[in-house]
């Protein structure tokens, strides 16, 4: 089963993403994206470390190159976030332009090991900002990589100020 988990900064994905894997009985995977850049990186790693401390995940920290990792078969994961994954693809390490074909490509493997899979991503571009044109690439890039993974998604969720609302499929 593949959930996807989407939502604007601060409206309950990610502990509406561990609530999926609550009763999940097998090994958990939380895989952490974010590249830890100064004390705003680090409060949010904190706190997100905090949420999940007696859930049983097993974290891995991969910022990218998601594609590398050995999963077992029928494990759970938690991907947290495809916002900071392609980030970490676009403007570190080799410079990924449009990494979206990378990102998607590494999911479909990596669901291919999960018996639940449970990817967080962000809203973007509903704002109606016109940004600089390296932020359009990446806001355009998310929304490329997000329609995907919808299409092949068993859920899509998308939380709005705490409330979690099926897009498609079901809720937990």
């Amino acid at each position: 089963m593949i959930t996807l988990v989407t939502g604007g900064t601060k409206c309950g994905k990610s502990g509406y993403a561990e609530k999926v894997l609550e009763g999940f009985s097998g090994p958990k995977y939380y895989i952490a994206t974010m590249n830890p850049m100064g004390e705003d990186a680090d409060e949010i790693i904190a706190r997100h470390r905090e949420a999940r401390r007696n859930k049983s995940f097993i974290t891995l920290e991969c910022p990218r190159d998601i594609d590398k990792l050995d999963l077992p078969i029928g494990c759970g994961v938690l991907l947290e976030c495809i916002g900071n994954l392609c980030a970490n693809e676009m403007y570190v390490g080799a410079n990924i332009l449009r990494p979206s074909d990378k990102i998607v490509s590494s999911l479909r493997t990596l669901a291919e090991s999960a018996s639940e899979f449970v990817i967080v991503t962000n809203e973007v571009g509903s704002d109606g900002n016109n940004y600089s044109p390296d932020i359009m690439a990446f806001v355009s890039e998310i929304a490329v990589i997000n329609s995907r993974i919808a299409e092949f998604a068993d859920n899509v969720v998308e939380c709005v100020y705490g409330i979690p609302v099926a897009l498609k499929g079901r809720l937990v």
